[in-house]
């Protein structure tokens, strides 16, 4: 099975896109499109009714594919988000919204917040002018994320800011086209974003 099938799969488990592919996810290949329903023999009798665990269960499943993460990072950024003052669902959400390679993805410079992993580790990515590939790395307000001067003439950047001249990027973020560069303004905020996961439930099956 290619990793396409494998991330393909992993929408149809949560019965909705999570955009995980890029430009593919908005196109009629899209398998969401042919094929909404779960994967497996049986995954044509649709989805089942959840108990109230089974909708905590899916909702940490849905985040955890959707970041990209394993369950032992997931509970960590849980244990820090219960850690600090404030709401922990919205402590959780702007944990793993502050990641590097999330905000490459959100930025445009990957098309899919696997790619912009691959990014990151590659070492095309500064933070305040300085190459960083920890795709786990927190930005904080006020950080500039950029493209290294060195990976701009690569043939995957050539006409990158074609492709972010159309890009709309979340409240907390500012683009600049021109120079490649994002910065980081302020605090991430779910209600401010397209909901695809229900952070409450997720903190409930934690806080158990």
């Amino acid at each position: 099975m290619s990793a396409v099938d494998k991330q393909c799969k992993k929408c149809r488990r949560a019965g909705e896109k999570l955009f995980l592919k890029g430009e593919k996810c908005n196109s009629a290949k899209c398998p969401m499109v042919s094929r909404n329903f779960p994967p497996g023999v049986h995954g044509a009798k649709s989805f089942t009714k959840l108990t109230n665990y089974g909708r905590q269960l899916m909702e940490k499943q849905k985040a955890k594919r959707i970041y990209g993460i394993r369950e032992k990072q997931f509970r960590n950024y849980f244990e820090k988000a219960f850690s600090r003052s404030g709401n922990t669902a919205e402590n959780l959400f702007a944990l793993l919204e502050n990641r590097l390679d999330n905000v490459a993805y959100r930025l445009g410079f990957g098309a899919s917040r696997r790619q912009a992993r691959q990014l990151v580790s590659h070492a095309h990515l500064q933070v305040n002018g300085k190459k960083v590939d920890v795709p786990s790395y927190q930005v904080r307000v006020g950080d500039v994320v950029s493209i290294a001067a060195s990976s701009q003439q690569s043939p995957f950047f050539v006409n990158l800011t074609e492709t972010l001249a159309k890009k709309e990027v979340v409240p907390w973020l500012n683009l600049e086209v021109k120079t490649l560069t994002g910065k980081i303004t302020g605090r991430p905020e779910a209600d401010k974003v397209e909901r695809h996961v229900d952070w409450r439930v997720i903190i409930e099956f934690y806080s158990k």
